[in-house]
């Protein structure tokens, strides 16, 4: 997959088209991401024992053909790869060449 967590994406179909927002998550093997504050949904959870009934908003994943990563001007792109003469490779947008700076998040320990 080619998006990333913290790509700047805009959506492109769908009830909140036309929003561009940050990608939170990725789920390679479905092929949606989760892109924050979009496609939200509200669900209703009832009251368990002594705990109140509540309304929570949820986003939920949206497929990854939905949305478009926005590059350095400002333009809905595509991402492509160029490979290095080490033979690592770089992402790169494809209208404008330039390499996509890649930000390091920090991931959440797993519980057990």
């Amino acid at each position: 997959m080619k998006l990333r967590v913290g790509d700047q994406v805009l959506v492109t179909a769908g009830k909140d088209k036309g929003k561009t927002s940050e990608i939170t998550k990725v789920f390679p093997k479905e092929l949606k991401v989760l892109v924050k504050d979009i496609n939200i949904y509200t669900k209703n959870v009832k009251p368990v024992g002594e705990r109140a009934g509540e309304t929570v908003r949820r986003e939920r994943p949206m497929d990854v053909s939905k949305v478009a990563i926005i590059n350095d001007k400002g333009q809905r792109d595509r991402v492509g790869y160029k490979v290095k003469a080490d033979g690592t490779k770089d992402r790169i947008y494809k209208k404008t060449g330039k390499v996509i700076e890649t930000k390091v998040v920090a991931k959440v320990a797993a519980k057990k």
